[in-house]
């Protein structure tokens, strides 16, 4: 079953007719993680898709308040019967009519649930091997900073990554600097500091990249920085990880020839438990 305009149909419903986030990508969505009923991160999730809308001109409802979002998603959850953690996506369109130039700034959205098999943050102890992806380039403006329905780039090198047995691929902005990976925000550890691009690379502005952050801050002796990391700079690097709010942390145990260990990933982790706990 489907939340759609609050109401909970079966997947089979037609809601893809004239679809304008079908048709050319007029979309912008959030993927939460619920644990126990809860969402996780509600209030920056919930401010990130309100800024996003803005960002594209999309009419926000008045109805379309934090509580409002919390009720529909988490209603959907229950009514699947996902148990006590899953994890849900909101996807909000443009209403249809139009071409290019739309008809209406007024929206309409769909979410839908699945099942998650843990609610703590883990990670996993095997190989975990990511190479760069060359073959389309990032822009460095607003728009990559936001999640919309338009990831052609991160689809096609995801599936490059599963052809040439990767588990994950380094995407790079039109400065040929290494952005964000494929499914999440990319961290690198060198010494004492904890270097990440900045939002103005061009990388998503992500919830958990800004709870990592956060949590880094208070450690005693690091160095936190949002700068420019090149390609050259992930050779000398003593941890490379990827963060998003399903996942967590997922450490990079190997790129190219270089074997990567785990031990900050493995800290920030335990604070990131504690603190949602």
């Amino acid at each position: 079953m489907i939340n759609f305009n609050g109401n909970i149909v079966g997947n089979n419903s037609n809601v893809l007719t004239n679809n304008r986030a079908f048709l050319y990508g007029d979309a912008i969505f959030e993927t939460v993680k619920i644990v126990n009923s809860k969402i996780l991160f509600l209030e920056d999730h919930y401010f990130r898709l309100m800024a996003s809308m803005r960002v594209v001109r999309m009419e926000i409802p008045m109805h379309f308040t934090m509580e409002f979002f919390e009720e529909q998603i988490i209603s959907l959850a229950t009514a699947n019967n996902l148990g006590t953690t899953s994890r849900a996506r909101i996807t909000v369109f443009r209403n249809d009519g139009g071409y290019y130039l739309p008809e209406t700034n007024e929206v309409s959205y769909l979410i839908h649930a699945t099942a998650l098999n843990e609610a703590a943050y883990s990670i996993a102890k095997d190989v975990y091997e990511a190479d760069l992806y060359k073959d389309f380039y990032i822009t460095k403006q607003l728009l990559s900073s936001i999640k919309s329905t338009n990831r052609l780039l991160h689809t096609t090198a995801s599936i490059y990554a599963h052809e040439n047995g990767l588990d994950n691929c380094l995407l790079l902005n039109d400065s040929k600097n290494v952005v964000e990976a494929t499914q999440g925000n990319i961290f690198m550890v060198s010494g004492n500091k904890l270097i990440t691009p900045a939002i103005s690379e061009g990388c998503l502005n992500g919830v958990m990249r800004r709870k990592i952050l956060e949590l880094a801050r208070k450690m005693d002796n690091l160095v936190v920085l949002e700068e420019t990391i090149s390609p050259f700079d992930l050779q000398k690097a003593d941890e490379l990880f990827v963060t998003n709010v399903i996942k967590g942390v997922q450490p990079i145990t190997k790129y190219r020839k270089k074997i990567f260990g785990t031990a900050f990933s493995e800290q920030i982790l335990k604070l990131l438990n504690a603190s949602i706990a």
